[in-house]
């Protein structure tokens, strides 16, 4: 399967390798550094809903510095690291990422800068045999492997499970315990807090789909709710795989699922908050019978600190996202 991840290599990593330049004396005097010297302890994330959950287990603390590297509204398979972001990296306490194929970047850059006090969650690693493969549905537009690929294309949306969240807010609680014992009980507190507002939504999730009419999603463009769709058990139909590099579907893909939404008598059509809409209303007009709504479904895979301070939050996103699946799978 061709991922979009391929597009970029090779930019990523003169990127990184100007980077790995740069720390080559940067860090003589800097490595071991855990918070303990009076200096702040430092914590870079990856993407928002990392930076969220750390936000959150910090609870406002002081002498913490926390950071998120996908700040501009790049999404998780097209950003390439600059020499300043693989210095964040280097010079954290501890660093948040999700893993996967279009994090490879990050192996180098941990590899490359000594700070052997700093501490490390990779998100897939941390899910383990849970991780699942991307699919290829029935109806899915599949895509030709490229040159040199090898082995299975994980699906990389992680932070989309509730589930899994909550056993990635514990392990960010143990690592900063780690890094400041003094506070271990502080940052535990914190999580009890978090992990329980995680599982009363996982819960409401749970309700809605077990007093749903249906229990099918068709999404009219790429699908990174895997494993969310997962924990509740719904089938689903959709144009892309989540990680794909696709944006245009071919007529017999937009035919199929019309047809699976005459066939089901959906009420909407899905899209995500990062799409244009074009292949969702291309779909909505091939339907036969009634038109369904066009409903937008959010991943998380572009929000930013911009949109925090508007009042943005991991839980208030996946909230507004259980309202759209209940209208998703009413009568």
């Amino acid at each position: 399967m061709r991922r979009q991840t391929g597009k970029k290599t090779g930019g990523r990593y003169l990127a990184l390798a100007l980077a790995l330049l740069v720390l080559a004396g940067l860090f003589a005097g800097c490595a071991g550094r855990t918070g303990g010297d009076g200096e702040k302890i430092r914590v870079v994330a990856t993407v928002f809903p990392l930076y969220d959950w750390v936000v959150n287990v910090l609870g406002g603390e002081e002498g913490i510095e926390a950071e998120l590297l996908l700040d501009k509204g790049v999404d998780l398979h097209s950003f390439q690291p600059s020499a300043a972001d693989v210095v964040k990296i280097a010079s954290a306490d501890l660093f948040l990422y999700v893993g996967g194929e279009s994090e490879k970047w990050v192996d180098d850059a941990l590899r490359e800068s000594e700070n052997p006090g700093r501490r490390v969650i990779d998100l897939m690693e941390l899910l383990g045999p849970d991780l699942r493969e991307e699919e290829i549905r029935e109806g899915m537009e599949e895509e030709p492997e490229e040159p040199g690929e090898a082995g299975p294309a994980y699906d990389e949306h992680v932070w989309l499970s509730l589930r899994f969240a909550e056993k990635a807010v514990r392990e960010i609680a143990a690592k900063l315990g780690e890094i400041a014992p003094d506070r271990r009980d502080i940052w535990e507190a914190n999580a009890d807090s978090y992990a329980e507002k995680l599982r009363t939504l996982d819960e409401e999730f749970t309700d809605a789909v077990k007093n749903a009419a249906r229990d099918t999603l068709v999404v009219a463009d790429r699908f990174p709710f895997r494993y969310f769709t997962e924990d509740y058990g719904l089938e689903y139909f959709a144009a892309f795989p989540g990680c794909s590099a696709e944006s245009e579907a071919s007529f017999q893909t937009v035919v199929f699922l019309a047809g699976k939404v005459d066939e089901l008598k959906l009420p909407a059509i899905l899209t995500l908050e990062t799409g244009d809409r074009r292949l969702a209303e291309t779909v909505a007009e091939n339907v036969k019978g009634e038109k369904p709504e066009i409903l937008v479904m959010n991943s998380l895979q572009a929000a930013g600190l911009k949109d925090m301070e508007q009042g943005v939050s991991y839980l208030g996103v996946m909230r507004e996202n259980l309202e759209t699946l209940k209208k998703a799978l009413a009568r």
